[in-house]
């Protein structure tokens, strides 16, 4: 099955994506970024959600989940957060429409669940990198803020406007909040 080779994929990418946005959260922290050294915690935080979903339906489908951590060179915080976009964007338009795609056409549910689930965490990721990134200035010097993420499906949010997760139900009142 395809979908057995996707999620060892996804979960490899998901990995490094953990470390990556951990390191620059360190990175921000460093430059006075504490609002976007939050942001790049909360979404490690998404991103090991996700890599712990996706292991699970590797196990259940009898493989061995493996990730070869490779972080790249850690730059300016403005630098990652470009990084970060890019990555983002490419789970959200290329990686994830195609993994759900061949997922639905195995009729893998399990699959097709956590691929779905990350792909609507990497959407709110890339909006709120992309408004960090408009944002950059005034974001010098600050704080960290708290970003609320899903404990199921990794969704992430600046602000909880809503009673349950939109993409998997879960009240609202259980999100993590990380700074």
């Amino acid at each position: 099955m395809k979908s057995l080779d996707n999620l060892m994929v996804a979960f490899n990418g998901e990995s490094n994506a953990h470390a990556k946005y951990t390191a620059y959260a360190k990175k921000a922290d460093e430059e006075g970024y504490g609002a976007i050294a939050s942001l790049f915690r909360a979404t490690a935080t998404a991103e090991e959600i996700h890599f712990k979903n996706h292991a699970k339906v590797i196990v259940q489908m009898g493989g061995t989940p493996k990730a070869d951590i490779k972080l790249p060179e850690i730059k300016t915080t403005e630098e990652n957060l470009r990084d970060a976009l890019h990555g983002e964007n490419y789970e959200k338009d290329v990686m994830y429409p195609e993994f759900i795609k061949i997922a639905e056409a195995e009729g893998n549910k399990a699959a097709l669940r956590t691929f779905e689930y990350a792909l609507d965490a990497e959407i709110c990721h890339a909006v709120l990198y992309t408004e960090a990134l408009a944002e950059l200035e005034s974001r010098k010097n600050s704080g960290p803020r708290t970003i609320y993420v899903c404990p199921i499906c990794g969704y992430t949010v600046e602000t909880l406007s809503f009673d349950k997760c939109p993409a998997c139900n879960l009240v609202s009142e259980k999100f993590l909040e990380i700074q």
